[in-house]
């Protein structure tokens, strides 16, 4: 690690992965870059708590948020620290065998394949693919 980098907060991290929102939210982003009203819609909360959520799951440094317009996007993040790196790829390889997060994810998908299915604001963006960067 380089004399003037931070260690990465294991602990942090943790209490990233500790509430059920926060996983369902990155279980989600883990393979695409998503508009915050796809979350909205998708799991049935308000996007004051979605907000709130996403933003601790960037101070935690593993999600990652860019302004389109009026839209905010997030996408996964992958700490470069590798006991980090390694717990968030099993968490989101268990996420994945779960029933419910597995429904999520299909709402997603066909969200992006009908969107008049779902209420969207007007013009929202698509979710678009993204491969998982290293910070």
């Amino acid at each position: 690690m380089p004399k003037n980098e931070k260690p990465f907060a294991l602990d942090l991290l943790f209490r990233a992965l500790a509430d059920p929102t926060r996983l369902r939210l990155l279980n989600l982003v883990a393979d695409k870059e998503i508009c915050v009203c796809y979350f909205v819609e998708i799991l049935g909360i308000s996007q004051p708590k979605i907000s709130r959520h996403l933003a601790y799951l960037r101070r935690a440094g593993i999600v990652a948020a860019r302004r389109q317009g009026r839209w905010m996007h997030y996408r996964l993040l992958t700490p470069r620290d590798a006991v980090a790196s390694a717990i968030l790829k099993e968490t989101l390889t268990h996420l994945r065998q779960r029933p419910e997060m597995r429904r999520e994810l299909a709402k997603l998908d066909s969200a992006c394949c009908a969107p008049g299915e779902f209420e969207l604001p007007e013009k929202a963006p698509h979710p678009s693919i993204v491969s998982i960067s290293v910070r």
